[in-house]
Order: C-alpha cells, then structure tokens, then sequence
C-alpha cells in the first residue's frame, strides 16, 4: 500500500516530478514529462504497478522501515533521508538535475555510522503499470525496453534479477559513497551518457542555491515562501514555460469516493495565480516565459479559450479511465485527461487579463501580441459575459450564471480599460467603460442577497461559495464594504470546517449536487488562505494570523501541502504538491507582511488590485 500523501516529498527537473516516500520508495513518475506515462505508478496500485525502494535491508514479512529524518538540504529540491537501524545510521540523497540530456533521477547512499546492510529493489513497469518491460545488459548497463521507451539504470553495486525485479544488496560503512541512476532515453536512439551523480549533485545545489537568490521577499515566514516558490518552480516546465496545477493524477479528494483528476495540465487560472506570486516575489523571467506559452497556446483563438492547455499548448486532453489501476487507496476511477478542458469558465478571462496586467504593472517588456490577445479577450467577453458558465470549480452540474465568474469578467474589462488608460494599447474606451459598469450592477443586483447581507454562489441560489472571498481581492469592491464583510461573516458561519478551514461550497453527500458528482470532499485549502487575506483585508488581523499558522501547521514535514485537507480523518487529501495551495500561502504571507508596523519587507508586493 502507499504511503499517506503527506508521507511523500517531491523531487524533480523542471520537466517532470518523481514523489519519495518515508520508506524510501518512490511510487510515482512519468518520463519524460509531467503528463507521460508512469514508470512508477505503485502511487495508484499496488508495488506490482511499479516502484523503486532504497533503503535499511529488511526481513521479506516486515514493514519497510521509515526515515528518521528527512529535509531538504537548504533552499533546494534535494531529498537527505536519514535511517537509524541497530547496526548504524546511513544517508539516501535523491534528486534529479535540472535536464541537459537525459532525464535522470539520481539516489546517493551515504555510510554515517556503523555498517548498515542496504538494498535496493527496482521495479519498472511502463504505461502506469500496465506493461513489464525487457529488461536485459547491454554494453555492461541495465536497460529496460518497452515500445518507444528505455530506462537505463546505473550502479557500481552488484545487480542481479528476481521476480521480474532488480536488487542490489550492499553494506555501507562511514564515507562510502554509492549511486543509482536510472536514465530515460527514446528505445530507438543511443545510450544516454553515463551519469557523473556527484558533480550532478553540486550542479543540481548550485541551481537552486542561485534561483532562490532572486526572491526579493524579506518578510515574516520567510521559510514557508520560498518552499512554496520552490515548489511552484518545480511545477513549471522548463522547454516551454507551460504550469503543471500538479504531478499527479487521481489523488483523490475523498478518499474511496470517485471526485479523482488529472492535474498534469496547465490550467490557465492556476498558471496565471502561480505567475502572480513569482512576480511579486521577483522572478521575471518565469514570468515572461509563462507569457510567451499563453501566447503560443492562445494562438490568436480567443473566441475558443480553453481553461486548460498540455504543458506545451496541447488541446487536446481527452479523459479516460484506467481499469487495471485499482486508486489510491481504493479511489477509483483513476483518470488521465481531462475532460473539463471542454468547458466554458468565463472566470479565466479575467485571471489571464489580471496576470497580464500585473506583468505590465511590474514592468515586464511590453509585448504587442499580448495587449492585442486582452483587447481580443474584451471583445469576446463583451458579447459573452452574461451567459451561464461551469464557473471556477469546473462543475459537471448544469451551468449556472456564477457570481464568480461575473466578478472575474469585470476584472478582465477593468484591466484592460487600465491598460488603454496607460496609453498602451488602443480600445474603446467609453464602451468598456460601460460595459464594466454593467457587469457591475448585474452582480450586486442578481448575486446579492439583501436578507442576509451575502454575495451568493450564482443568480437566484442561496449557496454560499468561497470563491466569493475575492471580491475584495480583486477590487470589485472595497474591503470595509458592508457586502463585503457580511459575505466574510457568513461564509465563515456556512462553510467552516469545525476546526476552523473552509469549504469551497456544499457538498452532497450521497447525492449529486451543484457540481454533479457524488461523495463530499474537504477543506480546499486555496479558500482557506483567501479566508486569511479577506480578515486581513478587513483590519481582523490577529484572527487572519491565527488562521495563516494554523494552515501552515496542515504542511507536511518538508513544507508540502495537497488540494484539501479532510477535516475527519485529519489528513491531506487531493493532487500533491499543489499549485493552488502553495500560491495563496504566499500571497497571504505578503498580505499579513504589509500589515506589519514596518512595511517596508513588503510594501512593494502586495500590490492594489484598483490601482
């Protein structure tokens, strides 16, 4: 069985993620890319559907013994895992260098004290589990091969073969130093080189060491920031700028239930928040690297945008179900795709339109393309914005005219009217004007609730939804609007967790709901950290702190966070790590930073969402 999904850290390259358990085992990566087939996909089944374990030798009936430490080494993406046994202590590092070549997931066993027996157990399995590979030697290397696919595994330890399983069995003593690699290579070319594992690793520490240099932010929970961008960083891949929302696919929401997606892709409200927080923590080029993508992806087609994109500007992500994959822990199905890359989410408008923006405001170099794509994007909202959507959390219910949405569409038109202002572009001016003027009065006539002083979920419903919280976020309103803190007040009546977390909205139990889908889910996490911002907002700053370290105490032990958090059975639940989680960490740590006596650290990072 695999771990829980806050026992597992990530490593990666910028082109593809690998998740190490406590045990030592990694149970999940794709190569080469973040949306290719699982190599290793014991995460979604049993040991038989792949895995790799490195760690303390133990008996075949035993329960393969956890870390008794594990950190990552500075501000990097290196794994150190550390094992006290009877006979000694011993060190696995793990890492992949960022790509010049082949993709390499390289393990580095380490002699601490005394002489500790090891071994190493490899089990590749392609096309998530379904296919066993031929596994042979050629030219003295190990190479698995599978249709298109070979990984070469390298090692100066002794190998042989067993139950369709490659071991290797060693003793480490103080300053013995031995590695593992395995290598991905198309089956039709060449070997990959052999790999140099020691100067990969101070190559790997040097990147990470130089990136993290670059973050202007200086502010209170430093340590928690940086984690996030880190892992933010290791979310993007590199050839493209493109976003992954996360790793993994089918980690589920509700654990044996079936709410379990594929999060491989770049969703292009995921991406745009995810850039907005490395532009205000200085990373520029992320920044123009993410531009250039949309651009690419877009394609001049804003008439059919789609909310989310393959990691190179794919369109196509058609959904389907692996049936020899019985889900973690049972969640089945386990899904690759993504069929909601079909629907119509008027929202993502206005994030794309906000991300541009900001990129302007922060002085990236003007791009012509880029303001022509968000007068385009006006031009189709103007003719658009007034129909029902699936909203932000991409129901598979009927659609619904989203408060959300609406807010989010005012937010492209106020933007782009901004960026006319500037001088910048060329537009209509007095009709944008009025069209965001419009919007406006649509959304406080038909989303508000009088009675009972809340915005709602959509027109005409008594439904709360988180999602409501960025309405001051955004600047459609003002934080000390009375609307404004009544729809605070009662999302924090209706949609609280009993320790204090937020629900993006009511979930159905056994019954199909709003989004369509049976089963509950927990604590969004993304919400509750708006919920933060929002009392931070609104001068409740000490009850906004309390909330921000409570959720920074749900990270697991290396600063990770998942999608959710299962309020009953007190653990993470969902795709890990998650965009969407470590984004709102941040911006709600800058928040909580300007509000501090000296502003200074931070002044320059949250910035006005009006101005």
């Amino acid at each position: 069985m695999a771990g829980r999904i806050e026992d597992y850290a990530l490593i990666g390259d910028l082109q593809t993620a690998a998740l190490v358990c406590r045990d030592g085992t990694v149970d999940w990566l794709c190569l080469p890319r973040f949306d290719s087939h699982a190599i290793f996909a014991g995460l979604l089944g049993t040991e038989e559907h792949g895995f790799w374990r490195l760690g303390p030798a133990h008996a075949a009936d035993a329960k393969p013994p956890t870390a008794a430490r594990r950190s990552y080494r500075g501000d990097s993406l290196i794994l150190e895992s550390e094992w006290d046994t009877p006979r000694g202590t011993v060190r696995v590092t793990d890492f992949m260098p960022p790509r010049d070549g082949a993709p390499q997931l390289i393990r580095i066993v380490e002699g601490v004290s005394g002489r500790v027996p090891m071994r190493s157990a490899l089990r590749m399995r392609f096309s998530y589990g379904r296919v066993v590979p031929w596994v042979h030697k050629r030219e003295g290397r190990t190479v698995a091969v599978a249709g298109p696919d070979s990984v070469w595994f390298d090692t100066t330890a002794e190998t042989y073969g067993k139950s369709l399983t490659t071991y290797a069995d060693f003793t480490v003593a103080p300053g013995d130093r031995i590695a593992f690699t395995i290598s991905w290579e198309p089956s039709h070319k060449e070997p990959p080189a052999l790999p140099e594992p020691e100067q990969s690793l101070q190559a790997t520490e040097d990147f990470w060491r130089e990136w993290v240099e670059h973050c202007t932010y200086h502010g209170p929970y430093r340590e928690a920031v940086i984690r996030s961008l880190i892992t933010l960083k290791a979310l993007t891949y590199g050839p493209t700028g493109g976003i992954v929302a996360a790793p993994t696919t089918s980690l589920p929401e509700d654990i044996g239930g079936v709410r379990n997606w594929d999060y491989r892709y770049t969703w292009l409200r995921d991406a745009a928040i995810t850039l907005s927080s490395l532009l205000r923590t200085g990373y520029r080029e992320e920044a123009r690297a993410w531009r250039e993508w949309l651009l690419r992806a877009v394609a001049g087609d804003p008439e059919n945008l789609q909310i989310m994109y393959g990691i190179a500007g794919e369109r196509e992500l058609g959904e389907a179900e692996l049936d020899w994959l019985p889900g973690y822990e049972n969640s089945a199905p386990v899904r690759i795709g993504n069929g909601a890359a079909d629907q119509l989410q008027l929202d993502v408008y206005g994030e794309v339109t906000e991300a541009l923006h900001l990129a302007h405001m922060t002085g990236l170099a003007r791009n012509d393309y880029a303001s022509l794509l968000q007068l385009n994007l006006i031009r189709y909202l103007e003719d658009h914005w007034n129909e029902p959507d699936e909203g932000v959390w991409e129901v598979r219910g009927p659609r619904r005219h989203f408060v959300h949405s609406k807010v989010m569409a005012w937010v492209a038109v106020d933007r782009t009217i901004k960026l006319i202002e500037s001088g910048d572009a060329d537009g209509p001016l007095e009709r944008w004007r009025e069209l965001r003027d419009d919007i406006h009065r649509d959304v406080c006539e038909k989303g508000y609730d009088k009675e009972r002083n809340t915005f709602t979920q959509s027109y005409g419903s008594q439904e709360l939804d988180a999602s409501l919280l960025l309405i001051p976020q955004m600047g459609f309103l003002p934080p000390d609007d009375k609307r404004v803190i009544g729809t605070i007040e009662a999302i924090q009546r209706e949609l609280s967790t009993p320790d204090g977390f937020i629900l993006r909205y009511p979930t159905s139990g056994d019954n199909e709901g709003v989004d369509g889908l049976p089963g509950d889910e927990g604590a969004f996490l993304a919400c509750s950290f708006w919920m933060a911002d929002d009392l931070a907002m609104i001068g409740r700053v000490d009850e906004a702190r309390k909330l921000f370290e409570k959720l920074l105490s749900l990270r697991n032990d290396l600063g990770l966070l998942a999608e959710e958090w299962d309020p009953r059975l007190q653990r993470q639940v969902g795709n890990f790590p998650q965009a969407f989680s470590h984004v709102p960490l941040i911006d709600t740590a800058l928040r909580l930073a300007s509000t501090e006596p000296d502003i200074s650290r931070g002044k320059a990072l949250v910035l006005d969402a009006t101005a």
